[in-house]
């Protein structure tokens, strides 16, 4: 496959294996490497070491050579799917993003939310009137400097 092929069809995978991860990491929103970080959790039930991280991601992302458990992971992910019954928001399958957080907003940064609007609304709106109300026939010089005094 080359450039342009890839170009055109993103989506297309030379190799069916790794298709199939590809298609479960699309599911999930997460990327090929997260997923088989989360198919070795979910077989051996541990995570990864640094050793092993760095042997498979050497054989998966480099040689594109996809473990057994791995590929059984993927196919869950899609049976899941075609059921009806995959949750792809769930914080388990997230569990590796940086950026990810379902945490709900504390209380104290809700009020802190509301004050700071209410501030903001209060001055805001204050100014907007002492603009608006403010007589225009006075300008922004002293008096004896003004446009009608000055000859």
């Amino acid at each position: 496959m080359d450039f342009f092929d890839t170009l055109l069809r993103p989506d297309h995978e030379d190799d069916p294996q790794g298709g199939e991860i590809a298609h479960a990491a699309n599911l999930l929103q997460v990327g090929e490497f997260q997923l088989l970080q989360l198919a070795h959790a979910e077989w051996f039930g541990r995570e990864m070491t640094l050793e092993e991280t760095s042997r498979y991601f050497r054989l998966f992302m480099i040689e594109r050579t996809v473990p057994g458990w791995a590929l059984r992971y993927a196919r869950d992910i899609a049976e899941l799917d075609r059921q009806g019954r995959l949750d792809d928001r769930r914080e388990h399958y997230h569990r590796y993003d940086c950026d990810y957080s379902r945490r709900p907003m504390s209380n104290g940064m809700r009020r802190f939310i509301v004050a700071a609007t209410l501030v903001t609304g209060v001055v805001g709106g204050g100014l907007a009137m002492a603009t608006y109300s403010a007589d225009c026939n006075g300008g922004i010089l002293p008096p004896c400097f003004e446009r009608g005094v000055i000859p």
